[in-house]
C-alpha cells in the first residue's frame, strides 16, 4: 500500500560553476584523490557549503577506489562536473520516533520527456551522501535524477554536553534553534562527554523499515521533480523509470523495497547486500543473520586467523603492517568455553574449524583480516545490539558507551556530520568498552544476546526477525552482485541463500558471483590489496547499463547465476581483462 509521505520544509541549493557541482562538489577526480579533506575558512564554524564538500569527499573515498591505478575515470565512469540542484528534507515514516534524511540531486541535463530516477540508500550507517559514488556516479552524468535516504542512520550525532545536534544544512545547532536530524528521547545524561547517534539510539529499529525508507525517498524525489518541472508534472511511478541500486546495508534496503507488491520499481541492483533470508541458505543449512555470525567472528576470528592453515596472509600483512599477535584471543575464547584448548596452534585450528563449519569459506576468512584488523566486529555489533534493543545511549547493552574522544576532540564537533561514517569510532567520537569487564567478556555478552534465552535476547531476536527479506515482486528484474571473497558480509550467508530461494520461486533474479572481490572497494587504494582484489563498483555500473538497455528494448534479464571470470591484477593498473564484465543479461 502507498505510504503517506511526510517531510519537512525543503531546502533547495544550486550547484553550478567552476568550483561546485552535484557529483564531486567541484573537486573532480584529482580533488577526491587528495589525501586531506577540503579546508575550512573557520574550523569552529564551517559553512554549509564547506560541510557538504567535505561530506562528498569523505563518502567518495569511504566507498570507492579513487586511486590513480583503480580505473575510475579511465576504465569506467568519469568525474566530469554535473551542474544542477539539490533538495534536502527530513522525512518521517508513520509511527517512527526519528526522521530519516532524504535528498534529491537533479542535474541540469535531466530529460523531463523521458524521466529517470535512481533511488538509493547509504551503505553501512553513513550519512545522506553515503551512496553518491555508487548511485550518483552512474546516474547523474546520464541525466537521471537521484533520490537518496540515510535509511534512519547517518551522522547527525547529538552531543549531550552542549545540547547540540545537526540541522538540515549540516551545521551544528542547539536544541530549540531548529529541527534536528536526530534528537534523543532523553537529552540529559549523568556523565560528561556522551554522544548519541541515530542508528543505535533512535529507538526505532530502523533496519526493519529500510524498504519503506527507500520508497519514501522515491516519493520525495518525484514530488520535487513535479515542482521543478510543472509543465511536465506530475511525475509518478507510472510515467518515470525508477531504478534502485545500493551496496551493503543499502543493498539490503533495495531488496526490501523490491518486496513491495506495488509496481513502483522498474529494476533493482543490489551489491554485497547485508540481507537475511531465513527460509533458505544455498547449502541447505539454516540461514544466519549478520548479528549471529558477526558476534561469533568477534570472539573466534582473531584466534582462527592465527592458524597455520591460513598461511596466505602475506599480501594483507604487507598492506596492513605487521598483524597483531592474536593468540590471546584463543586464550580468551577457551576461558569463555568456546574452545576446548588454549594451546597453540591447536586452539587456532579449532576456532578455524568452527568458523568453517558455520559456513565461512577460506576466501572470506582471508579477507576477514581487514574487518578484524580494523575492529569492525566490536563496533558494528555493539551498535546493532543497541538498535535492536531500542536503547538510549545511557543504557547500551553490555555496558558499552559512546563518548567524545578526549577534550581536544571537542573542537572537531563542527565536522562530525561531514567527516564521520555513522558508527563510532570516528573524528572526535569513540566507542568505549565497559568499565567493569574485559573486552572479551563484553564481546561474549553481545554474543549471548543472540544465543541465550533471556528477555533481552528474545527482544533482540524479535527485532532481527523484523529485518527478514521477502521475495521480490513477480516480474521485477533484480541483479544481485557479490564478491566471493567478502570477509564482512560473506555471500554464503546473504546473497547466495536469497538468490537460491528467489530463483526457485520463479523470480527474475540474476546473480553475479565475483571471485577476487571483497567488501570494501575503498581499501583498494592500498597497492598490496589492489594486487589481490578487484572493485565491485564497475560491476554495479555495468549491471545498470545492461538493465537499462533491456528495459528500453522491452526485455527482462534471464534468471541465472553467472560466475565472473575475473583475474587478480597484480601490480598493474586495473584493466578490462581483469574485470571480465558481462556483455549482456541474456
Amino acid at each position: 500500500m502507498p505510504l503517506p509521505s511526510v517531510w519537512t520544509e525543503v531546502r533547495e541549493t544550486v550547484h553550478r560553476g567552476d568550483e561546485d557541482d552535484l557529483l564531486s562538489a567541484g573537486l573532480g577526480l584529482s580533488g577526491l584523490q587528495a589525501a586531506t579533506p577540503p579546508g575550512l575558512a573557520d574550523a569552529m564554524q564551517p559553512s554549509s557549503a564547506e560541510l557538504r564538500r567535505r561530506a562528498i569527499w569523505t563518502n567518495w573515498r569511504g566507498i570507492a577506489d579513487v586511486s590513480p591505478m583503480g580505473g575510475l575515470g579511465s576504465l569506467y565512469g568519469n568525474l566530469a562536473a554535473v551542474p544542477g540542484r539539490e533538495f534536502h528534507a527530513f522525512a518521517r515514516l508513520p509511527g517512527a520516533k526519528q526522521p530519516h534524511r532524504v535528498l534529491l540531486q537533479l542535474p541540469d541535463g535531466f530529460d523531463a520527456a523521458r524521466p529517470c530516477l535512481v533511488v538509493t540508500a547509504s551503505s553501512g550507517s553513513r550519512g545522506i551522501y553515503g551512496a553518491i559514488s555508487m548511485a550518483g556516479g552512474w546516474a547523474l552524468p546520464r541525466g537521471c535524477a537521484v533520490a537518496y535516504t540515510d535509511k534512519g542512520a547517518g551522522t547527525g550525532y547529538f552531543d549531550h554536553d552542549s545540547q547540540t545536534g545537526v540541522a538540515l544544512d549540516g551545521r551544528r545547532i542547539a536544541v530549540g534553534a531548529g529541527e534536528l536530524e536526530f534528537l534523543p528521547d532523553a537529552t540529559t545524561v549523568d556523565r560528561a562527554g556522551v554522544v548519541s547517534f541515530k542508528h543505535a539510539h533512535s529507538r526505532d529499529n530502523p533496519e526493519a523499515d529500510w524498504g519503506r525508507h527507500l520508497r519514501q525517498a522515491a516519493e520525495f524525489g518525484l514530488a520535487q521533480l513535479s515542482l521543478a518541472y510543472p509543465q511536465q508534472a506530475p511525475f509518478g511511478f507510472d510515467n518515470t523509470r525508477i531504478l534502485a541500486v545500493a551496496v551493503s546495508n543499502g543493498g539490503a534496503a533495495v531488496l526490501r523495497a523490491a518486496e513491495d507488491e506495488d509496481a513502483w520499481l522498474d529494476g533493482v541492483v543490489a551489491v554485497a547486500p547485508n540481507t537475511y533470508a531465513p527460509r533458505h541458505r544455498s547449502d541447505g543449512q539454516p540461514a544466519r543473520p549478520a548479528y549471529d555470525y558477526l558476534t561469533e567472528a568477534a570472539l573466534l576470528m582473531p584466534c582462527a586467523l592465527s592458524s597455520p592453515q591460513l598461511a596466505d596472509l602475506s599480501l594483507l600483512q604487507t598492506a596492513l603492517g605487521v598483524l597483531p599477535d592474536w593468540s590471546s584471543a584463543c586464550i580468551a575464547a577457551h576461558a569463555l568455553g568456546m574452545l576446548q584448548t588454549s594451546s597453540m596452534p591447536a586452539a587456532a585450528d579449532e576456532a578455524l574449524a568452527i568458523l568453517r563449519a558455520g559456513g565461512w569459506t577460506d576466501a572470506a576468512l582471508q579477507a576477514s583480516v581487514l574487518s578484524t584488523r580494523f575492529d569492525l566486529w566490536r563496533v558494528v555489533t555493539a551498535a546493532y545490539a543497541s538498535a535492536y534493543l531500542r536503547t538510549e545511549v545511557s543504557t547500551m547493552p553490555c555496558g558499552y558507551a559512546v563518548n567524545t574522544a578526549g577534550e581536544a576532540a571537542r573542537t572537531a564537533m563542527s565536522i562530525w556530520w561531514s567527516d564521520n561514517s555513522g558508527i563510532p569510532p570516528g573524528v572526535g567520537v569513540e566507542l568505549r568498552d565497559p568499565e567493569h569487564a574485559t573486552p572479551a567478556a563484553a564481546l561474549a555478552c553481545l554474543r549471548a544476546l543472540w544465543t541465550s534465552d533471556s528477555a533481552e535476547s528474545k527482544a533482540l531476536r524479535l527485532s532481527i526477525a523484523a529485518t527478514e527479506v521477502n521475495l521480490p515482486r513477480l516480474g521485477l528484474p533484480v541483479i544481485v552482485i557479490h564478491g566471493l571473497d567478502d570477509g564482512l558480509i560473506p555471500a554464503a550467508f546473504s546473497s547466495a541463500g536469497y538468490v537460491t530461494w528467489a530463483q526457485s520461486q520463479q523470480r527474475d533474479v540474476q546473480y553475479w558471483q565475483v571471485p577476487n572481490a571483497q567488501h570494501f572497494d575503498a581499501f583498494l587504494s592500498m597497492p598490496d590489496l589492489s594486487a589481490r582484489y578487484l572493485p565491485l563498483m564497475p560491476y554495479a555500473w555495468r549491471a545498470l547499463d545492461l538493465l537499462s538497455a533491456d528495459l528500453d528494448a522491452g526485455k527482462s534479464p534471464v534468471s541465472k547465476t553467472v560466475r565472473i571470470a575475473s583475474q587478480q591484477r597484480g601490480a598493474e593498473a586495473l584493466m578490462a581483462r581483469h574485470l571480465a564484465l558481462p556483455e549482456s543479461l541474456q
